[in-house]
């Protein structure tokens, strides 16, 4: 769910941006790992607590309206034109790690972290699912780069993202499958 919502997101194109300013894949990687097992980690301790609050039925219609939001959301333009210049004198590991810890804060697969972690009751698999979806979805961009940009518009990955999010939505709101 998380690489899905994450296809086309500010983070991605903050990706391809670091990693056509630095030309180095390795550090810009680590840097998303990094900022983004903290940040899910965080979003999911609080997902989790919430969970004790709220009952099942009531996480379930929380986590399809999430994933309706983020459908919504996913069609929504992202535009990050550059991070500030003294993000080059970080280096390249530093800048990812300052910017993609920054950029995830309220974004929405932070809310879906918390989402996920108030179902699952488990920080730690759920926080390592996120990160692996964002992995997924921002390892390309940082090889790719502006290469990935130019073949395939944002606004058609924003559009297929939108619909797998809705349906995730209806799936989790009608509880089909256990899936949610």
């Amino acid at each position: 769910m998380v690489a899905t919502a994450e296809f086309g997101d500010k983070t991605q194109l903050l990706a391809i941006l670091l990693a056509a300013r630095f030309r180095a894949p390795i550090p810009i990687m680590l840097g998303i790992l990094g900022a983004t097992l903290v940040n899910h980690a965080i979003a999911a301790f609080f997902g989790w607590a919430a969970s004790d609050i709220l009952s099942g039925d009531t996480l379930r219609w929380i986590l399809a309206v999430s994933f309706f939001a983020m459908a919504i959301w996913t069609l929504q333009t992202d535009k990050l034109d550059k991070p500030p210049e003294t993000f080059d004198k970080l280096g390249a590991f530093l800048a990812t790690l300052i910017a993609f810890f920054i950029i995830e804060i309220g974004d929405k697969t932070q809310v879906a972290t918390m989402a996920l972690a108030a179902h699952y009751q488990s920080i730690v698999l759920v926080t390592i699912g996120t990160t692996l979806g964002m992995m997924i979805a921002n390892v390309p961009a940082v090889y790719l780069g502006e290469m990935a940009a130019r073949k395939l518009p944002l606004v058609w990955m924003r559009r297929i993202a939108a619909a797998i999010l809705f349906l995730m939505a209806i799936a989790a709101a009608l509880n089909i499958g256990q899936l949610f």
